[in-house]
């Protein structure tokens, strides 16, 4: 008979702050990425070294990872403040730190393992192939890889990959995006991104015709790649990676959980510990912008969602009757009071009221404004579903076994490692039927611990009676030392840090390449690179390619030039007249937005 072995894979978490980094861990993350109180690329999404070591601890307890976020840009004036940063976070038991700046390879740092964040633009083979000859363990794959050219980079480059699963997506390469700085000085790269790709825009020709009426142009679907977890994991791939380090502990919880039940059913964890919870995750009933599979496919589609960048909510019906702040609904849902509905209002744009009180399918509303026959409703907030979101609990726990002689007992957990102790008091017991099970119940008591007892072996020549409250002095004694033990053979991964900087595939840099500090442009220099641009954010250039995209208006207007005769200029213009020239790179196949 055939034996399947299922591979393992990492299932990585976004973590806003402690709470949500517990609720992750919990609801069975392998793995937690963070953000530190500086550099990182959500600036409100910071937390003290303290927070992060209480994170640590709690995540290492199950073989769970935590990485933290030094992805920005770094200025000249901040080299030693960063350098120091990621001396503590080595310091707390950080298993990796995630760098976007190329300084950090410049620095002298403790053996801390190295992720290149998508911000680094890995999207060439050649320019991963360089960062695992600077020792970096593992890439962050763009979000615009097909499957087959994440196949090309784990067939034949020996290094960790980490792929976008699920949640918002970038419509520009990340680290490729200068919108934001340009029009207000907000830098994606310094991790305050002002969102320019949420707003409103019109498209027009060098006529200055309206081709496209305003509406989100640059708006993009979420990422869902939940029907392709089996490919990813046959592609040799490392990490499966959910967006969202600005999201809520129940937005965590239910998509955490959502991909853990998924990822079950097809592979092994990387990490420790068996979570029960009352939830039944539904990722269609939080936040999202309606989902895409993206370019995974290698096939253009439509990415984006031009009627909002809001959350519209899953389709709940048409209305057949409405009177003032009463309507029918013909819906299969089932409605109940503190619902939320969505709808587009007479000028197209998404509004939204409460429910009041539900009898079926007929609801009494807040607010009925607009309201009328045949207009679709919407529903974006499940007060049922939330209320067992909120109230829903994740217990994980390690399985132990527990052995018992007459001369000692012993916890054993994962890896083989276990805890002992030898028994130098009792007695011999006048019923030794009961005091073994006064000994079996008290000694698998493991209450708050991360423990559990999975099998309690009590050998024949167990014979001693002692008091219950001993017994449960030897259990959290064993406690203790068994989680002292496990703490002892964590497994970091280290990263050799003396390396001979290989030569660089591009001979000179422009802006593109986000040098920003001086250190950076020494460690070009050393690998054979000319770098004649320093950052826009250090520069204040202007003239230049914003943003460059998987996502075609041509093609979204039904212009590709592929298929239509059409070759006028096309601009973006924004809500305030302002143009943006359209440039394309059929071959490619990508959009670019310059200023």
């Amino acid at each position: 008979m055939y034996n399947f072995v299922m591979k393992q894979i990492e299932l990585l978490a976004p973590a806003k702050n402690k709470e949500c980094a517990i609720a992750a861990v919990d609801a069975g993350a392998d793995a937690v990425y963070v953000g530190a109180a500086a550099f990182g690329a959500r600036k409100k999404a910071g937390n003290s070294l303290s927070d992060l070591k209480e994170i640590t601890d709690y995540a290492h307890r199950f073989l769970v990872k935590v990485y933290v976020t030094v992805n920005t840009l770094i200025y000249d004036s901040e080299i030693s403040a960063a350098e120091k940063l990621i001396w503590d976070l080595y310091d707390i038991g950080t298993d990796a730190i995630i760098f976007q700046d190329f300084s950090i390879l410049n620095m002298k740092l403790p053996p801390v393992a190295l992720h290149a964040s998508t911000q680094c633009n890995n999207d060439t083979p050649e320019k991963i192939k360089f960062l695992k000859d600077c020792n970096v363990q593992r890439v962050v794959l763009p979000r615009e890889f097909s499957i087959e050219e994440i196949k090309n980079i784990t067939e034949n480059i020996d290094i960790e990959t980490e792929v976008f699963v699920h949640g918002a997506l970038c419509v520009c390469y990340s680290g490729q995006c200068y919108f934001s700085n340009y029009i207000g000085g907000r830098s994606a790269n310094r991790g305050d991104c002002a969102q320019p790709c949420r707003k409103k825009y019109s498209l027009e020709d060098e006529s200055g015709r309206e081709i496209l009426k305003p509406q989100y142009l640059l708006s993009m679907k979420d990422n869902n790649l939940s029907c392709h977890l089996k490919e990813l994991i046959d592609a040799g791939v490392t990490s499966l990676k959910i967006e969202g380090r600005l999201k809520d502990a129940d937005y965590v919880k239910n998509v955490v959980s959502f991909y853990r039940r998924e990822l079950d059913k097809i592979s092994e964890r990387t990490s420790t510990g068996i979570t029960k919870t009352d939830l039944s995750p539904d990722i269609n009933k939080t936040f999202n912008r309606g989902y895409t599979n993206f370019y995974f496919d290698g096939k253009r589609k439509i990415f984006i969602n031009p009627m909002t960048p809001k959350f519209t909510g899953e389709y709940a019906g048409k209305i057949i009757s409405a009177k003032k702040n009463k309507v029918k609904i013909e819906s299969s849902l089932q409605f109940s009071a503190g619902d939320k509905i969505t709808y587009f209002n007479r000028n197209n744009e998404l509004t939204g009221t409460t429910v009041m009180f539900a009898d079926k399918n007929i609801l009494t509303l807040r607010d009925a404004k607009d309201l009328q026959t045949g207009v679709k409703i919407y529903r974006n907030f499940d007060a049922e579903f939330n209320k067992k979101l909120e109230k829903s609990e994740f217990i994980r726990k390690i399985p132990l076994d527990i052995e018992i002689t007459g001369k000692n007992i012993k916890f054993t957990t994962y890896n083989n490692i276990s805890a002992e102790y030898k028994f130098t008091s009792g007695q011999k017991a006048k019923n030794r039927e009961k005091a073994v099970q006064t000994f079996e119940k008290q000694i698998s008591k493991l209450g708050d611990s991360e423990f559990f007892a999975k099998s309690i072996k009590i050998n024949s020549d167990f014979d001693l009676f002692l008091p219950v409250s001993e017994i449960n002095e030897i259990r959290r004694t064993l406690v203790t030392n068994l989680q002292q033990a496990c703490a002892e053979n964590y497994a970091f991964q280290r990263r050799n840090t003396i390396f001979t900087i290989p030569e660089y595939p591009y001979k000179e840099l422009d802006y593109t390449f986000n040098v920003s500090n001086k250190s950076a442009f020494d460690f070009f220099e050393k690998a054979g690179c000319k770098v004649n641009e320093y950052a826009p954010e250090c520069t204040g250039k202007g003239h230049l390619v914003l943003m460059k995209t998987k996502h075609c208006l041509r093609d979204f207007a039904g212009m590709c030039l592929k298929k239509h005769p059409d070759k006028k200029q096309l601009y973006l213009v924004d809500e305030f007249g302002a143009k943006y020239k359209l440039m394309f790179d059929c071959k490619s196949c990508v959009m670019k937005i310059v200023s």
